[in-house]
């Protein structure tokens, strides 16, 4: 629950403020400059900014005020939000590998991101075994 509430404050701050003012996500450090990433890289950014904040962010709120109240819906939105972080680290992570070596990408944090994706994609998988262990204890009506 506590990596879930991080992980939804950071997805407010980071990908909700992406596509509303992205600046302000560079300067929190949680997005990358446009002289690293190139336009494209911010168009990406942004898209995922709006995707986030439209299905991901509201499917994770529900699954934290729904497992916290230990109900069905809970778990399902939960099951569901889980799936999504297992997915966009490893989207993101293929995006940086493939844009490597073109034309206004200068991106270079590959070890530390491979970290940090990596993370968040393993707290993902770790969460979905966790629900389906739980499940009966979690979301008892």
């Amino acid at each position: 629950m506590l990596t879930g509430l991080f992980l939804l404050v950071m997805l407010v701050l980071g990908q909700t403020m992406a596509f509303i003012d992205y600046d302000f996500a560079v300067r929190l450090g949680l997005q990358e400059h446009k002289d690293v990433i190139g336009p494209i890289g911010v168009a990406f950014n942004k898209g995922f900014g709006v995707g986030d904040t439209v299905v991901y962010i509201p499917l994770l709120l529900t699954g934290l005020i729904g497992l916290w109240r230990q109900k069905d819906w809970g778990f399902f939105a939960m099951t569901g939000a889980l799936a999504i972080t297992a997915y966009w680290p490893v989207a993101c992570w293929f995006f940086l590998v493939f844009a490597r070596g073109k034309p206004g990408f200068r991106f270079e944090s590959y070890l530390s991101y491979s970290i940090l994706l990596g993370s968040f994609t393993l707290y993902a998988l770790w969460g979905l075994g966790y629900l389906y262990r739980n499940r009966k204890t979690l979301a008892k009506s």
